[in-house]
């Protein structure tokens, strides 16, 4: 293993493998339990659009051959949408894989990379993996802290990724804020808009970033069918920027980087508002409630724009994770954004809820 070392990038040697959400199955298999709730990646409780079931359905006898390249039915369905030109999207194998394509298309080595301190760390494992330097700029009261970031770029900046609703404290930066900000950022800077959780934000001041797009400016949007559509396990995300940077983009993607699958289903689902309302109101009534009980116990946590929310243990978030699981509820422990206190839930079906609070109260022996 340590001859191994000299054989890779150096920025491979500074990375931890990514610890996604334990799977259920794993869990029933490790701890011998019949039933288990996951509420630990963020996935659609209500399960997935029906109408991108039924086209999955229909797709499947077609499997044996490749998928469009192109993704060009889809990117039309999107740009129709969103009022865009085709030209203006493009789709990878979840938002995640966007990420990878924009460090592969713009970080050199010695390149540096923003964003916080607190985040999907994504970015900055495909910083290191480029050979860039990564920048991380503390949060302030859990949101990206805009000023401190633009007080960081030098000549040597080359990408801001800013996760708005971010990952995992559910805080967003204001249409105000992100205005001041995109108006002293350098040209030649290119700053990313992770907006993975956008569906589900309630707030009025939010941002519009796609008028930033719009504006020629060099800002790229990242979004997900993972979220509300309901089809993370197909895998597709896309990406939105001017016409220049997505062809860039396309220089590094696979040819056949999403699944004949995965193309129909997330075409089906932008047709599918009743299941878009269906998750929403599931998630307001969710929040609600576990804000609620939250507050009985005692506990911190973040109001939060996401699907997600963000809580203060006060104490080992590990200990409590494990009491957890062995009851059969799979949270996040905040360890894996530096926050050993925190734990980060998925807001869930009311029963999936009601099972969490329980759970919780018998953990915390309240």
């Amino acid at each position: 293993m340590e001859e191994g070392k000299y054989l890779v990038r150096k920025g491979i040697l500074e990375l931890r493998p990514y610890i996604p959400g334990k799977p259920i199955e794993e869990v029933k298999r490790e701890l011998g339990l019949k039933e288990v709730v996951k509420l630990a990646s963020n996935e659609t409780s209500i399960g997935p659009s029906p109408l991108a079931v039924e086209v999955i359905k229909k797709e499947v006898e077609n499997i044996n051959l490749y998928p469009e390249g192109s993704n060009r039915i889809l990117r039309e369905k999107i740009a129709h949408k969103l009022n865009l030109d085709k030209e203006m999207i493009i789709i990878g194998n979840g938002a995640d894989n966007i990420i990878d394509l924009i460090g592969m298309a713009f970080i050199n080595e010695g390149d540096e990379v923003i964003t916080g301190e607190i985040t999907f760390p994504a970015y900055g494992t495909i910083t290191k993996i480029m050979g860039g330097k990564l920048i991380l700029v503390k949060l302030e009261n859990f949101r990206f802290d805009l000023e401190e970031i633009i007080q960081r770029i030098n000549k040597k900046t080359k990408i801001i990724f800013i996760c708005n609703p971010n990952n995992p404290t559910g805080t967003i930066v204001t249409r105000e804020e992100v205005a001041n900000f995109m108006k002293k950022v350098p040209q030649d800077v290119i700053v990313v808009f992770d907006e993975a959780y956008y569906d589900y934000v309630e707030d009025k001041n939010y941002p519009d970033n796609l008028s930033y797009v719009l504006e020629a400016k060099n800002v790229i949007i990242l979004r997900t069918f993972s979220k509300i559509a309901g089809i993370a396990g197909v895998r597709i995300g896309y990406g939105i920027a001017r016409p220049e940077l997505i062809s860039y983009l396309g220089r590094v993607v696979n040819p056949f980087t999403t699944n004949r699958l995965a193309q129909v289903a997330a075409a089906a689902s932008l047709d599918d508002e009743e299941h878009f309302r269906k998750v929403l109101n599931s998630n307001q009534e969710g929040k609600e409630y576990l804000y609620k009980e939250l507050k009985k116990l005692g506990l911190f946590y973040l109001p939060t724009e996401a699907n997600f929310i963000f809580i203060d243990l006060k104490e080992n978030a590990e200990v409590i994770f494990e009491k957890l699981l062995r009851k059969g509820i799979i949270i996040r422990p905040g360890k894996t954004w530096g926050c050993p206190n925190f734990i980060r839930v998925t807001i869930g079906t009311t029963y999936e809820n009601q099972r969490f609070v329980k759970t919780m109260k018998e953990a915390l022996n309240y």
